[in-house]
């Protein structure tokens, strides 16, 4: 059992945790949520011992090891499949210990570690780390790249690749579907479901959270609460609990208004003097419970177009690529004023690329697009955080993109996307990646777009933001395409699905579950191939060396009977007293005896080496 005892910690002045308790059981899989800032990342640091509480204790069972996804890792030259395999830290190690007994020349330890190696699945080491790769997106070609030549996006999800990889009885993961599309994130999904040991998860994807989480721990007011369930549970077992907070709340001020009303009226009179003192001090006991403000701290909108064209564009038989190299093909797609696009596909099937095409940041290839005279196109993507000027504050940003805009206004207008008080005056380079999403999507409202093009617009985003999100992209009154692995936002937004997919773009004539069924469907099909083929050569191989692995093993159990023989023939021999006394014959029985052992023990022994190095080749041509 995982479990947190009286756990208080403070950070720079301000108090997180005063008391926080959690009991998890082995096999319990826990969202943990709560506000930005709450300790959520702090509460995994604690569970990885590199913070300390400063008081309660935290306990893990004896033995347990423990695998998280690094937010970070420093630029390396390993290429990708090898970098996976370092997540195996006891598998290298072995590899590790093979490497020296084979240059020690030490025949007893590296039998003795090939055994270890086949025990830890070793020869389907790689194939396991190739299929992880393949299912968070990554091509075979790009197995021997360079970690360091990955982006920021692509090293996060080879990181979590690598904590998936790593034998572990508690995984933690922070927010590791930020980076990945939707059919990664519906394979991770399966991944963690097959999970047997025990998770803790940091994300804000609804879906995801139902799918993969039994228990929910929802940190605020600097402790937390353990619910049962999913996040859909939790959520409702929440509102239950506010609601009663709320009529609590309700009774105590209506308690609290009459025991006031009856001390205003009575504290003067003498007869009623005692009962009004009592009152008071009933009034100073009484347990204050907190009025409930559960609404959204943001209050965001789009605002409608006046004026849109009809249609807003057309692709015309368009070829979407790089330099004149198609990508996409033959795509005849109309936007309408009020459409609600989402756009699916694998990664790599060339959604970004039409989403490129269609603002123009991407000539076509081929074809033409036509564009109405009133298709303002506001479009976001992770690349246009890097944009924000890193010296100017939200403020300074609104009022270069609103020049003579009121301050006041201006104010207002960041306040509804979270920029209250002093945040709207720090500088965008300490800015957190939320935070700049959220600076982005506001500055991008202000032209009033027709179309608003959104590509994977909640990473970063809290649930919070991603309720006011989708409330405020229901309410807009233009045209909508957007990109997201957050189901839950494209369930609620979008009413037409375009599928991107061997070089064409598709109508999808169902519906989101429908599509995210189909592709759970195919990956484990993908996955269980790859680890059938990894089980069938990792068998094969075994099968292979089964007679030398026999043969081996004979010849050790040989060495030491002969050598435990020879010992006991030449004991006499190495005693000069017992030498001296020994009769001649039994002399000449003795020295012809150990001869004929040492002869039987060279001849075992070079049978052995022969062995142990057909074993070798075969291992290594396997690998």
């Amino acid at each position: 059992m995982l479990k947190l005892t009286d756990i208080a910690l403070q950070r720079g002045g301000r108090t997180l945790f005063d008391g926080l308790e959690c009991s998890l059981h082995a096999g319990n899989k826990c969202a943990i949520v709560g506000r930005n800032g709450i300790g959520k990342s702090t509460l995994f640091g604690l569970l990885l011992g590199s913070l300390q509480p400063e008081r309660g204790s935290i306990s893990l069972p004896a033995g347990w090891r423990v695998s998280h996804m690094a937010q970070h890792v420093d630029a390396t030259d390993r290429p990708a499949l090898e970098f996976v395999l370092d997540g195996h830290e006891e598998l290298r190690a072995v590899e590790a210990a093979l490497r020296v007994a084979e240059a020690e020349d030490d025949p007893l330890r590296v039998a003795h570690l090939h055994g270890r190696f086949a025990d830890l699945d070793g020869y389907s080491a790689s194939a396991q780390a190739a299929a992880i790769l393949h299912g968070l997106g990554f091509a075979s070609t790009d197995f021997e790249r360079p970690y360091a030549h990955f982006s920021g996006g692509w090293r996060i999800r080879l990181n979590l690749a690598q904590a998936l990889m790593r034998p572990a009885d508690l995984l933690l993961l922070d927010e590791p579907t930020n980076h990945l599309d939707l059919d990664a994130t519906l394979w991770l999904e399966s991944w963690l479901k097959r999970f047997v040991g025990t998770l803790l998860v940091i994300a804000h994807d609804r879906a995801f959270l139902d799918e993969v989480t039994d228990h929910t721990l929802h940190l605020s007011d600097e402790s937390g609460t353990l619910y049962r369930g999913n996040y859909s549970s939790f959520e409702r077992q929440l509102a239950e609990a506010l609601l009663l907070r709320q009529a609590a709340f309700d009774r105590q001020q209506l308690a609290r208004r009459h025991m006031e009303a009856f001390v205003a009226r009575f504290r003067a009179k003498a007869s009623k003097a005692r009962q009004a003192q009592s009152r008071l001090k009933a009034l100073e006991r009484m347990e204050e419970v907190a009025p409930v403000y559960a609404d959204s701290p943001y209050q965001v909108r789009f605002p409608t177009p006046a004026r849109m064209s009809s249609p807003l564009l057309n692709f015309d038989q368009v070829d979407a690529g790089y330099d004149a190299v198609p990508v996409l093909s033959g795509i005849n797609r109309g936007i309408l004023p009020g459409a609600r696009i989402g756009v699916l596909g694998a990664n790599g099937a060339g959604k970004s690329t039409l989403l490129k095409t269609l603002v123009g940041a991407l000539q076509p290839c081929a074809g033409a697009i036509v564009r109405g005279a009133n298709a303002e196109i506001g479009y976001f993507a992770q690349h246009q955080l890097e944009t924000l000027d890193p010296a100017l504050t939200a403020f300074e940003q609104l009022q270069e993109a609103r020049p003579g805009a009121r301050e006041q206004w201006c104010r207002d207008y960041l306040g509804g996307w979270g920029f209250s008080g002093d945040l709207a005056e720090r500088p965008c380079a300490v800015l957190s990646g939320g935070e700049k999403a959220r600076l982005a999507l506001a500055l991008l409202t202000l032209n009033e777009p027709a179309v608003l093009v959104l590509d994977e617009p909640t990473n970063h985003l809290d649930l919070d933001m991603r309720e006011a999100l989708a409330l405020a992209l229901q309410d807009f009154g233009g045209a909508l395409v957007l990109v997201s692995h957050d189901r839950s936002l494209l369930a609620r937004v979008v009413d037409e699905l375009w599928v991107v997919q061997d070089g064409r773009v598709a109508s999808f004539e169902g519906d989101l579950s429908s599509y995210a069924t189909t592709r759970i469907a195919a990956a484990p099909r993908a996955a269980a191939h790859d680890r059938r083929t990894a089980r069938q050569d990792g068998a094969a191989a075994r099968q292979r060396e089964k007679p030398l692995r026999d043969r081996v093993r004979r010849l050790e159990d040989e060495l030491e009977r002969v050598t435990a023989k020879l010992t006991e023939v030449e004991r006499p021999l190495a005693d000069v007293d017992v030498y001296n006394a020994l009769a001649p014959a039994e002399l000449d029985r003795l020295l012809a005896e150990s001869g004929r052992l040492r002869k039987r023990l060279e001849a075992i022994e070079a049978e052995w080496f022969e062995a142990q190095e057909a074993l070798e080749a075969g291992s290594r041509s396997d690998a």
